[in-house]
């Protein structure tokens, strides 16, 4: 049976409206990044704004020798007082996104659970390989909790989050936060992470469709990020999280995952290890389900469980309850 025949029929139905030439060509970095605009801006095209949401830019101080980081802070207009938050990295496979992209995502779940989110912009690769842009989301991290008191935000009550690349950074941050031990976070949202440099996996191999995020384009996307190919012996596991040997005392982790996602090997298998540390651990596998599929079909029935599953942990994990 072939990819498409396996898809979810909602997601399938979406799958085959696409031309054959949406794959991002990693290979052209400036046009993939262009492409992949114009999709995010499609996506979000005549829907109606999300009310009720306060933003403002900020400029954290940037690892030494480098450049400020840009840093988005999201408000629900009616919580007054100290509120948990969510530090979110975006995706785009280490090399494409900004803080743009994500802009409505970040409004409609300050508005669905009730918190600050905080969005960061780190720098790209291939101009900025490993490790500046985990070095960016770092800085930002300890900005956030050096300026808690002013954004009225509780510092124990931080959790971390990101999807695919961002998902991957995440990961990476959460073992650089317990390394170094100057801040603490509360959780990890690690959305269809981006993890794992060798290309190893079964499902790796298996998803080749030019449409999806495939096999070539995150052996091209981990060459940009590393510098050179990946699979070497010398990976950090600040770049690459599957290459931690220790994951004792990381954060609570959640990590959802489609079927059919070229990810879901490398998912399952941190979520394991993740366990065996004993690191409270939630792993969700949607049947049928490709890369990113809540972001390119949301009205899907999936997608829909997808988004509140995820929201509910979100708010158990922030506020210790379920989502309102």
């Amino acid at each position: 049976m072939n990819f498409v025949d396996q898809l979810d029929p909602e997601l399938r139905a979406v799958v085959e409206k696409l031309p054959p030439d949406r794959g991002l060509d990693i290979s052209q970095i400036a046009a993939a990044r262009a492409k992949m605009k114009k999709m995010m801006v499609a996506a979000v095209e005549g829907l109606p704004p999300v009310e009720g949401v306060s933003s403002k830019d900020h400029l954290a101080p940037g690892p030494q020798g480098a450049p400020d980081v840009p840093v988005r802070v999201y408000r629900p207009k009616d919580q007054a007082g100290k509120l948990p938050a969510l530090y979110w990295i975006h995706g785009g496979g280490y090399v494409m996104g900004d803080i743009e992209q994500d802009d409505r995502l970040m409004k409609q779940m300050v508005k669905r659970i009730g918190c600050v989110i905080a969005s960061v912009d780190y720098r790209l690769a291939p101009e900025h390989p490993f490790p500046a842009p985990v070095e960016d989301c770092y800085a930002g991290l300890k900005w956030l909790f050096g300026h808690a008191g002013e954004l009225q935000v509780e510092p124990s009550r931080i959790a971390i989050g990101g999807a695919s690349g961002g998902g991957g950074l995440c990961a990476g941050l959460a073992l650089m936060v317990r390394d170094r031990a100057e801040m603490q976070v509360c959780f990890q949202l690690l959305i269809y992470p981006m993890i794992d440099d060798r290309n190893v996996t079964a499902a790796s191999y298996a998803i080749t469709d030019p449409r999806m995020w495939n096999r070539e384009s995150n052996r091209l996307a981990w060459k940009a990020y590393l510098g050179r190919d990946g699979g070497g012996p010398d990976v950090s596991p600040y770049a690459a999280a599957t290459r931690a040997t220790d994951l004792t005392n990381l954060p609570p982790a959640y990590i959802p995952t489609g079927a059919l996602d070229l990810f879901v090997d490398e998912n399952i298998e941190y979520a394991q290890r993740l366990i065996q540390a004993g690191v409270p651990t939630e792993l969700h596998v949607y049947p049928g389900a490709f890369h990113g599929f809540d972001v390119f079909a949301p009205s899907a029935r999936v997608s829909k469980q997808f988004k509140a599953e995820r929201d509910d942990a979100l708010k158990r994990a922030l506020f210790g309850g379920p989502t309102r």
